[in-house]
């Protein structure tokens, strides 16, 4: 039986698709079946994302065109609130692929799993339905699971993220005359990445994003309050065996810089800091919102999926 399996991308002109399709370039068991974009229908794959060697070109696929049997797996790179009728289709059609969801429109719903594999990896039981988490709420969960018992209280978040991740559709998240010299504000109570954050991991989260004017890569500032005292020692350590084995975590003693991580596959955890009464700890965590907060992360749950190895395609 080969082992080859054919991917199709919904909404590969924005910034997650392109870097999608270079991870399915080096992936050595995935390759495309096709690629859906409405503003570039009929262009060259390669001539947008020249890692990506061969003729495929761009079409324009109605839900029931996506739902035929051309792959076995399909991800939905759409923005919020309009994965629903590629989903429905591809339920109503004769195929049963593995449907991987980059929106928010699945991550409530208990019957699509969760796919941050470094904290529900365990819970990966075959289900074809994946819902990828968010980039954000990804940093904060990875930043806060090795305390959760310790938690006490709501955890404070500060966010910054590079306007890439306000996609390519224009506004003032992405407007970079209005980002020069600039830290923009936006969605300070019940954004979607504190709500997701706060649910998978059972404690409130209270987070402020803002969007900075560099284009990739985004940092968390989490400040916990403890219910019992720690030394950094012991708070740091934590962590170094939560995510020990962890190719794509790396726990450092220094706040993690954003500069670091952009472009990179991975996330950075450090920065620890805590109060004289060893009862409030600080941690910073930093990952590319385009990669590990999506498309990297997508390419995990891809592999898991199919039972390859889960770094496959992804450069460490």
């Amino acid at each position: 039986m080969s082992l080859r399996k054919t991917l199709g991308i919904v909404g590969a002109r924005g910034h997650t698709g392109a870097e999608l399709i270079r991870l399915v370039a080096r992936h050595p068991h995935l390759e495309l079946g096709f690629v859906s974009s409405r503003e570039l229908d009929g262009q060259p794959v390669s001539a947008h994302v020249p890692e990506y060697p061969g003729e495929l070109r761009y079409s324009n696929l109605s839900p029931e065109q996506v739902a035929g049997p051309s792959a076995d797996a399909v991800v939905l790179a759409l923005p919020n609130d309009k994965s629903g009728a590629f989903v429905a289709a591809i339920e109503a059609g004769g195929g049963d692929p593995v449907v991987v969801d980059l929106s928010a429109d699945h991550r409530f719903d208990e019957r699509w799993y969760y796919g941050l594999p470094e904290l529900t990896r365990s819970r990966y039981a075959g289900q074809k339905r994946i819902s990828n988490p968010g980039c954000y709420a990804s940093a904060m969960q990875l930043a806060i699971a090795p305390m959760l018992d310790l938690v006490d209280g709501p955890v404070q978040c500060f966010g910054v993220s590079g306007y890439s991740g306000a996609g390519t559709t224009p506004s003032d998240k992405n407007d970079l005359d209005k980002l020069r010299d600039n830290l923009m504000p936006y969605a300070l109570t019940g954004h979607v990445h504190e709500r997701e954050a706060a649910r998978q991991l059972g404690v409130p989260i209270e987070f402020m994003p803002h969007v900075a004017p560099h284009f990739r890569g985004l940092t968390i500032t989490a400040n916990l309050h403890l219910g019992t005292s720690l030394t950094i020692e012991e708070a740091k350590l934590r962590y170094v065996e939560r995510y020990a084995g962890e190719p794509l975590l790396r726990i450092i003693d220094s706040a993690p810089w954003v500069s670091h991580i952009a472009g990179r596959h991975g996330v950075e955890i450090g920065g620890f800091s805590l109060s004289g009464d060893g009862r409030r700890l600080v941690v910073v965590a930093t990952l590319d919102n385009l990669l590990k907060g999506a498309a990297t992360q997508a390419m995990q749950n891809l592999n898991l999926a199919f039972g390859f190895d889960e770094m496959a395609g992804i450069p460490q």
